[in-house]
């Protein structure tokens, strides 16, 4: 329970606590809402370090999104799995703060990373909202110490709210993500990818930089919805996208086009590279898509490759040759990948 309000510093505390409630209902950011929680619950308990940690219910694993005042050591553990019987599962399971006031106490507290670090006492929060667990929110000092009872009740207070707008930003991340994202690929949507490409133009010309497009076609498309119908097309479609977004880099940006086609958009990286890139993308597309084809004819993509500035300076010109080295990899045979360069080298073009 919170103790009675009586003092100038209780009514401070309070007010600070409605500020930082203001704060995260007010924004749908979840970096913000994470950062402002953290801060708020190191200055209502007087401590230097914390963390908060998100609980991702599918692979029952932790993973730590906000921290203040830990080396990059501790940080660079940032994931990990709740093991069952375990302190972290109590914690999750709990209604209330767990306090650890001296982690020196080998029989209750064994964890070598926090031991390394230097942390001598904490609280763990449970972030819980309605029937879903969210997190848990750790408060870290390198004393051992007693925390006061009004010191949790404002913890708790701070971690209901905490919860809420935490699981709010999430859904508003999802939300946001579904505008941009192909629903049966799960890969970036054409008008979404147009906008990456434009961004790119702008940022490679500023920079002086080069960059490279690639454009993915599925050989006989047509004739694997014929055949098969289209609930298994759609699932080879759905399969590639999963493919594909395994094969390329985060800083890449991988989208279904239209149709069976597909764009990828590759920052920093020359036409030679590109090729590179493409001709182990195809490779890797054959491969994982095997068994999904259970020894029906394999499924094979022909690609085209254009590079920014040496194919051209704008969008309408790069996306036109990409698309002219795919339509030449598609009469040569099918199932590889040409560089437009080769097109104006042979005079093709």
């Amino acid at each position: 329970m919170l103790k009675p309000i009586t003092t100038n510093a209780d009514v401070k505390e309070l007010i600070d606590l409605l500020e930082v409630a203001k704060l995260v209902v007010s924004t749908l950011d979840l970096d913000q809402v994470l950062q402002a929680i953290l801060k708020s619950a190191l200055k209502l308990t007087g401590t230097s370090a914390g963390s908060i940690a998100l609980y991702n219910n599918h692979s029952k694993e932790l993973e730590i999104h906000a921290h203040r005042g830990l080396s990059e050591g501790f940080i660079g553990n940032t994931k990990w799995s709740v093991r069952p019987g375990g302190l972290t599962e109590k914690i999750l399971n709990s209604s209330k703060p767990t306090v650890i006031s001296n982690t020196t106490n080998k029989k209750f507290f064994t964890n070598p990373l926090a031991l390394n670090e230097g942390i001598k006492s904490m609280v763990c929060v449970p972030l819980k909202f309605k029937d879903d667990i969210i997190g848990i929110l750790y408060v870290d000092d390198f004393t051992p110490r007693k925390f006061h009872a009004s010191e949790l009740g404002l913890l708790s207070i701070l971690s209901s709210f905490a919860a809420m707008s935490i699981d709010h930003a999430k859904l508003h991340a999802r939300t946001k993500k579904m505008a941009f994202t192909d629903s049966l690929t799960t890969l970036y949507n054409h008008r979404h990818f147009m906008e990456r490409l434009d961004s790119e133009l702008l940022r490679a010309g500023r920079y002086d930089e080069s960059f490279s497009l690639m454009m993915i076609d599925i050989d006989d498309f047509k004739k694997v919805n014929d055949s098969h119908g289209h609930i298994f097309g759609d699932k080879v479609l759905h399969h590639l996208g999963v493919v594909l977004r395994s094969s390329v880099r985060e800083t890449d940006t991988a989208a279904r086009y239209g149709g069976e086609e597909f764009g990828v958009l590759l920052p920093k990286v020359s036409s030679e590279r590109a090729a590179v890139m493409a001709d182990r993308i195809r490779k890797r597309i054959r491969t994982k898509t095997l068994s999904l084809m259970r020894g029906k004819d394999p499924l094979t993509v022909s690609i085209g490759v254009s590079n920014y500035p040496a194919d051209g300076k704008n969008r309408i010109d790069l996306i036109r040759k990409a698309d002219k080295a795919l339509y030449e990899a598609k009469k040569r045979g099918k199932d590889q990948a040409v560089e437009y360069r080769e097109l104006k080298k042979a005079r093709i073009d």
